[in-house]
């Protein structure tokens, strides 16, 4: 590396290495798109500054990611509280029969689920945000965890009239986490529910060394358009799929099968409705750990 000169001669003067000195100094996160001045001298102080501006852009890129989901989280929040407290001052002041206050809790009660939701699913968002989402691993039985998510949607298949059904599938295995397994195919059913429209069917089906969990439902299916952006966060097919999510579901079903070494996909069936599946891998995976628990 040359030694820095007074200047001239071709190597970057001392009031070049001050003035980068000085700029690095005055960068904070409040003054985004600010960059080091990088002199032209062809040699390693020019490949350092280069490399620290690169760095800068990649550093502005994750505050304004996290700045971003802050922001999403906290507009996706707002609804469920506004409604929530809608309905509990409602039922305070204005209901007088017993159907009309079990009408109100009924409500309330649904946007306390929604918001229990959200804090889950931001809770794991968090913990895949700083590494790796841990997982407790164990030999699962798929008719198992279907069986437990059908037990948990009874009471939405009778309020809304629509039937759940789960193919029996004999003897397939996963090696996975049940409760994310669980977390995952939950919010896939929630979606088919939510959005979808006729039957809601649970599947699997072996695929070389993997097992595709199934979520099928008769509605009117994806915008084609949306299709490649599905599982983005806070992403919502409003053209076709509109309902009071919040743009998560999919994106952690795919948090949770990339965490078990797997794959999420969704299409378009024929001659209507939607099939989203996790793809989870069927033989068994090295080691455990517990996974992330709000405190």
């Amino acid at each position: 590396m040359r030694r820095p000169t007074s200047g001239g001669g071709g190597g970057v003067s001392l009031h070049q290495v001050e003035t980068m000195h000085r700029r690095a100094a005055a960068i904070s996160s409040d003054t985004p798109g600010e960059r080091l001045p990088v002199p032209r001298t062809g040699d390693e102080l020019q490949r350092l500054g280069e490399t620290l501006n690169e760095m800068l852009a990649r550093l502005e890129a994750a505050i304004e990611r996290e700045r971003t989901f802050v922001a999403d989280a906290g507009h996706e929040q707002r609804t469920p509280l506004a409604l929530l407290r809608t309905e509990l001052e409602l039922a305070l002041h204005q209901g007088r029969t017993t159907d009309e206050l079990r009408e109100a809790i009924r409500r309330s009660s649904h946007e306390a689920d929604r918001l229990s939701q959200l804090a889950e699913d931001l809770l794991l968002i968090a913990c895949t945000d700083r590494g790796r989402l841990p997982l407790q691993l164990d030999d699962l039985a798929v008719d198992d965890l279907f069986a437990t998510i059908g037990g948990r949607f009874q009471w939405r298949v009778h309020e809304a009239r629509t039937p759940i059904q789960t193919h029996p599938a004999p003897g397939i295995r996963v090696h996975g986490d049940r409760i994310r397994l669980e977390q995952a195919l939950s919010n896939l059913v929630d979606n088919a529910l939510r959005d979808g429209g006729g039957a809601v069917s649970l599947a699997a089906q072996r695929s070389n060394s993997h097992v595709e969990l199934h979520v099928r439902d008769e509605g009117a299916g994806f915008p084609p358009a949306f299709l490649e952006q599905a599982f983005e966060r806070f992403t919502r097919a409003n053209a076709a799929r509109t309902g009071d999510g919040a743009g998560l579901g999919l994106a952690i079903a795919r948090t949770i099968a990339e965490a078990h070494d797997g794959s999420a996909h969704a299409t378009n069936t024929s001659p209507r409705g939607a099939d989203v599946w996790i793809s989870i891998p069927a033989s068994n995976l090295p080691g455990t750990m517990a996974p992330c628990r709000s405190s």
